[in-house]
């Protein structure tokens, strides 16, 4: 576990330099094939982990993540838009699918991953972000729900805070993308998101 997170800060260090100092001949190799990509096994994984911005940015960080989407789960409004989460009583969490190749990185390892990207003793929200929408949640497929759960179990078994843990692990429902101008917020408006994260 240990060498796949310094793996995982090392390859984010470095992943600056390289795309900058890379000649394009090299970076065309580096892609893979069409073909090959159509052929490559997924799973998909859902977290709430406060505001989508943060969470999508954060796993699309990690290697063997495809892509992280924002959007909206766990609660019963159907297409549910921002302010409906944001300001009606919807139920549902901003929330990131995240898929992933299982080949490169494990469910069990992206839980591991994000407990370390949330405070999960909150249950009001997340950091500078309260309310409802903002709160703290894993939503596990069927084959996922026994990993999520001991991952968890274990979490509060080595008892990192003082106050308990109160991120439930949660069934997996029906996921809303986001608006459009949501998705890949950090990168399309970097010094807004910097801002906002920091």
């Amino acid at each position: 576990m240990k060498t796949f997170y310094l793996t995982l800060a090392a390859l984010s260090l470095g992943a600056c330099s390289a795309s900058q100092s890379a000649p394009a001949e090299a970076q065309d190799t580096l892609a893979t094939p069409a073909a090959a990509q159509s052929t490559m096994q997924t799973d998909t994984a859902i977290f709430a982990g406060g505001c989508f911005w943060c969470t999508e940015s954060d796993f699309e960080k990690v290697p063997g993540v495809i892509s992280a989407v924002s959007g909206y789960t766990g609660g019963h409004t159907e297409n549910p838009t921002y302010k409906d989460v944001t300001y009606k009583n919807t139920g549902h969490y901003e929330a990131v699918k995240v898929t992933f190749d299982p080949d490169q990185v494990s469910y069990g390892e992206l839980v591991e991953y994000y407990w370390t990207t949330v405070d999960p003793t909150d249950p009001a929200g997340q950091f500078c972000d309260k309310g409802d929408s903002y709160r703290t949640a894993i939503f596990a497929q069927p084959g996922q729900l026994e990993t999520a759960v001991t991952s968890k179990t274990n979490l509060a078994g080595t008892k990192p805070f003082a106050a308990p843990i109160v991120t439930p692990v949660l069934p997996v429902s029906t996921f809303y993308d986001a608006e459009g101008y949501h998705q890949d917020y950090y990168k399309k408006n970097p010094l807004r998101y910097k801002y906002y994260r920091n």
